[in-house]
């Protein structure tokens, strides 16, 4: 396995983590309960801060309020009056503001205090804002502050119920971005869905599907244009190929009719006779080359069917003068009602064609071939040869692959055919040994039902 830098990570060997959809909403998951945690942090320090704030205001209110009550006498003296209105606010019953004012050199001057209380007590006690006034160039200190063991109730619970109330809102909100983040990544990939379902069709009989453009991430688009024009060149590099054997195939066909006319003047009638099998081989890969040519160019209708019986019916027919001529039987087995699959039906006859004749090829003498039609859409054909070797069994439907090179009765195309035409058809092809001898070889069709649903099914 080919591993894509030092570090292949989780994601790689995780089966979840391959879907991009999954990675991204894994990582917001992690990224929003992150916020989730450091949200409410932020925010509990930010209400404490503005909390903290109001309290420092409202005492440097207070304050400059008590500095207007300051008053220096003739003599020089400092003298301060409290309103009747705010004795109540800082006396030692209500307990809850106090206040010192003290002179430039820390000397208290007038206090909410006790006189009796030590001064170290009072410092502790005293917390809040401090003002500072110039009064008639006497320079004095206002220090104002709330005991913080009475602050409002309000305040307290807001406080304490502050994480409690966060988490039950943040718990639905996190469900709720993680539904609405897989909605909106599933909308956003869904072009590159529909351009993987259009890939899937590509093949060598499909060449001229391209992915599609519209809708695609920007991101992604230099990708997808890159692949069709990957695309365009596979497909000329086909053209050429298929035209090249098409033209050959066509030009052969000329000499090979001009050597079969002149053979016919020669005298030598064994001679005759040998160059006349020599040309029909030649001419039958000929044929078999232009069916080769024709099946790269196939596409096939989605609403096409035939039936299966039929194809089997005509093929047996048509090739048993072959069998004959060879000592050999062919039998047409299995249902006698028509098999609608589907497919293509000049196709299928070329396919069980080729299944038929190389069955008669390699069966045994005063042997019988037997083709049967099943209702399930399959064709077996049977014969009583020395049955497929295990190492060979995919090698056989190669191209101009023959187990005896030493054989001149084909070029080892007809197999390769019968592959060509199962995949043209989405079909399976399946080859075993008999227990009593011989090989069958089964080939699988969709019936035709099956790909009408399927069809109205991606319609709707």
């Amino acid at each position: 396995m080919t591993r894509v830098g030092s570090n292949a990570g989780s994601y790689g060997r995780s089966p979840t983590f391959k879907s991009l959809i999954w990675r991204i909403v894994f990582l917001h998951i992690l990224a929003v309960a992150v916020v989730a945690i450091f949200l409410p942090l932020v925010l509990f320090w930010l209400l404490n801060s503005e909390i903290d704030q109001l309290h420092r205001d409202a005492m440097r209110a207070q304050a400059e309020v008590l500095a207007e009550r300051i008053m220096v006498q003739p003599d020089g003296q400092l003298t301060f009056n409290l309103p009747d209105s705010l004795k109540g606010l800082y006396s030692d019953a209500y307990g809850r503001y106090q206040y010192d004012i003290r002179d430039a050199e820390g000397r208290l001057l007038f206090s909410s205090h006790r006189r009796s209380a030590p001064a170290a007590r009072l410092s502790e006690s005293i917390s809040g804002a401090t003002v500072t006034r110039d009064i008639d160039g006497k320079t004095v200190r206002i220090q104002v502050a709330e005991d913080l063991a009475h602050r409002d109730v309000i305040i307290d619970d807001i406080v304490s119920n502050f994480f409690r109330r966060v988490g039950w809102i943040t718990i639905p909100i996190l469900l709720v971005l993680l539904a609405t983040d897989i909605i909106i990544f599933r909308r956003a990939i869904a072009p590159l869905w529909r351009a993987s379902e259009k890939a899937s069709n590509i093949g060598p009989a499909r060449t001229d599907i391209r992915l599609p453009t519209e809708q695609i991430p920007r991101e992604i688009l230099p990708l997808v244009t890159a692949v069709n024009q990957a695309l365009d060149r596979l497909e000329g590099g086909f053209r050429v190929q298929r035209q090249f054997t098409a033209d050959a195939a066509h030009q052969l066909r000329t000499p090979l009719a001009i050597l079969r006319t002149r053979i016919e003047t020669l005298d030598d009638r064994a001679a005759r006779q040998a160059l006349h099998a020599d040309i029909e081989g030649m001419s039958r890969i000929v044929a078999q080359l232009l069916e080769i040519a024709e099946l790269d160019t196939l596409v096939l209708d989605p609403g096409e069917s035939a039936d299966l019986r039929a194809v089997c019916a005509e093929v047996v027919g048509s090739i048993a003068p072959f069998a004959i001529s060879q000592h050999k039987d062919i039998a047409l087995k299995g249902t006698d009602a028509p098999v609608k699959i589907h497919g293509n039906a000049e196709m299928l006859q070329r396919a069980i064609f080729n299944l038929a004749e190389n069955a008669i090829k390699f069966t045994a003498r005063d042997t019988s071939v037997d083709v049967e039609v099943r209702e399930d859409g399959s064709v077996r054909v049977r014969d009583c040869g020395p049955g497929i070797a295990e190492a060979e069994r995919e090698l056989i439907f190669q191209r101009f692959w023959r187990a005896d090179r030493q054989r001149s009765d084909g070029a080892g195309l007809g197999l390769s055919i019968v592959r060509a035409v199962a995949d043209d058809h989405a079909a399976t092809i399946a080859v075993v040994n008999l227990p009593e001898g011989g090989a069958e070889f089964t080939l699988q069709f969709r019936l035709a039902d099956e790909v009408k649903v399927d069809t109205d099914i991606a319609g709707h």
